[in-house]
């Protein structure tokens, strides 16, 4: 059997987890790590796939070469280090391994949770400056005690299954995850806000999106029992680190365990250095031998299934359709996952079924578009580089949400119309999206509401009841908030009863700001949506 793939190794992946591709023969691997700039422009000619982890950047100009290059196989979930928008432009698909350090992260977690609780690191310095303190380290026991999970995905669910062979009570605040699916993975489903004040420990495993940052902050840390702990092995910006070091030093929790920081390396002078009830790790959650053998046996896999079989079922870019084809429905696929955003801020509780409405002239576009608007609708619980065109339909098949599909001729008002329905145990949000001149996206429909706005940047959606002054009240908040207002679009069904505003703002709204506008006498609601 002939080589077929060449296969750049271009970074310091476990050499046993590539076994997939080296004990085949129609693979031939060329290991050269440390590459960058010419040189590693001059490597990626003649090859199939590359490999990389953190180490190697994938640019523009690396790419400039690749003649025969199909593959970007990361080592990895996080694809910050590769230019995805080049390698797509060029047709290549970047793969990751997003489930290789689950187990290292869950176990970091329990390692940090049973640290905290009994106290290891303080006693372990305690003993090393020759002291024998008994006294000062009386712990609790993690039997009884109640685990808050924000977020139920993979690493929380591992974490959850731990934590009760401990005899702890698990509760779990997650928008995305169905009641079925909770109790299969053995979970009570709660409000953010009965999590903060029920968990004697609360666990962060949520992505980093507009949504999540900041999710733990004043207000939540407030609310927690003064013998709390917060422990956050997901993502830095998640936990509100000014907040929480007020709530430290002010003896309002018991104290934190953090693997994440808002900025890594964490810097030499900060603040939470000094405290004596925080314990601190430099981001150890996949360093492990066995995650790093696993996800360098998950990307190999993919890496070989992508070459062999056309399987791109990992990648991060991987188009639904191709060609003419796929180059004439952009324009639509963007507005699908638009669309998916906003849907996905104006539903409330966990998705349990999602229906998408086309009307056009393409008979390929009904699934790709059903993949772009269910790629926006999860971006928030899952983040934003692990969904794709690829494994958007199979993630929401996986947290119990029906996907339906309905394809009409036509639109009595557009060519090519889209609409999406996203229903809960909370009830339920439409929006609807057109084209106008083939290539103008325009929002055409909010709940039953007719609008007509560009679909980009931030958009606040207010509903109110219909009587003077609303209007002029929103626009002297936004202004005295030093929010500029791009386009402000009124709707009403009838006059005096419901009217529903959607306005495009500059820069996302803070707390404070919806709150002020929720404060206004006749407003019943308000969200946001980041739709770009």
């Amino acid at each position: 059997m002939t080589v077929r793939y060449r296969v750049l190794v271009a970074d310091a992946i476990a050499p046993e987890g590539l076994a997939p591709l080296r004990s085949d023969p129609r693979f031939e691997l060329l290991d050269r790590p440390g590459l960058s700039g010419p040189a590693l422009a001059e490597a990626m000619v003649g090859v199939d796939a590359v490999l990389v982890r953190s180490a190697t950047r994938i640019t523009r100009d690396s790419l400039a070469r690749a003649d025969r290059l199909t593959v970007i196989g990361r080592a990895g979930v996080g694809v910050d280090t590769i230019d995805v928008d080049a390698a797509t432009e060029r047709g290549i698909a970047v793969l990751t391994a997003p489930a290789g350090n689950t187990i290292s992260a869950a176990e970091l977690t329990l390692a940090l949770i049973l640290a905290l609780v009994r106290r290891v690191p303080a006693a372990d310095r305690s003993m090393r400056a020759g002291q024998w303190d008994r006294k000062s380290f009386n712990g609790a026991e993690l039997q009884g005690k109640t685990l808050g999970l924000l977020g139920a995905g993979r690493i929380g669910s591992e974490v959850a299954r731990r934590a009760r062979a401990f005899g702890m009570r698990v509760i779990a605040y997650d928008p995305f995850l169905t009641e079925e699916r909770a109790q299969a993975i053995g979970l009570e489903l709660a409000p953010l806000e009965a999590i903060i004040r029920e968990g004697d420990i609360i666990s962060v495993h949520v992505p980093l999106t507009d949504k999540t940052t900041g999710l733990l902050g004043e207000k939540e840390l407030s609310m927690m029992k003064p013998t709390a702990f917060v422990v956050n092995v997901a993502r830095g910006g998640v936990v509100d680190e000014r907040a929480l070091h007020r709530a430290l030093t002010e003896n309002r929790i018991a104290g934190a365990a953090l693997d994440v920081f808002e900025t890594e390396p964490l810097p030499a002078d900060h603040e939470l250095r000094s405290l004596a009830n925080v314990v601190l790790t430099p981001h150890l959650g996949a360093s492990t031998a066995e995650a790093q053998h696993s996800v360098a046996l998950e990307i190999a896999d993919a890496v070989r299934a992508a070459l062999l079989e056309g399987d791109l079922s990992r990648a991060v870019n991987a188009p639904a359709i191709g060609g003419a084809e796929m180059r004439r429905l952009r324009p639509m696929m963007d507005l699908a996952q638009r669309l998916g955003k906003l849907a996905s801020a104006l539903v409330d509780g966990a998705v349990e079924r999602a229906e998408v409405r086309y009307a056009g002239g393409s008979d390929q576009a009904l699934r790709p578009l059903t993949v772009g608007a269910m790629m926006g609708a999860l971006a928030t619980a899952v983040g934003k580089t692990s969904i794709n065109f690829v494994n958007a339909l199979h993630v929401a098949e996986s947290r119990g949400i029906r996907v339906d599909r309905v394809r009409s001729a036509s639109h009595g008002d557009y060519a090519e119309y889209l609409e999406l329905r996203l229903a809960s145990g909370g009830g339920e949000a439409r929006v609807g999206g057109a084209l106008l001149a083939e290539s103008h996206p325009r929002l055409v429909l909010i709940g039953e509401y007719r609008v007509d706005i560009v679909p980009t940047g931030t958009l606040v959606v207010i509903t109110n009841r219909d009587v003077p002054g609303v209007i002029g009240r929103v626009g002297t908040i936004l202004g005295d908030a030093g929010v500029n207002i791009g386009e402000y679009y009124q709707a009403r069904l009838r006059a005096g009863g419901e009217a529903l505003a959607a306005i495009s703002v500059d820069g996302r709204l803070t707390t404070d700001v919806i709150a002020s506008l929720q404060s206004i006498a006749d407003v019943h609601d308000v969200r946001q949506a980041q739709l770009d």
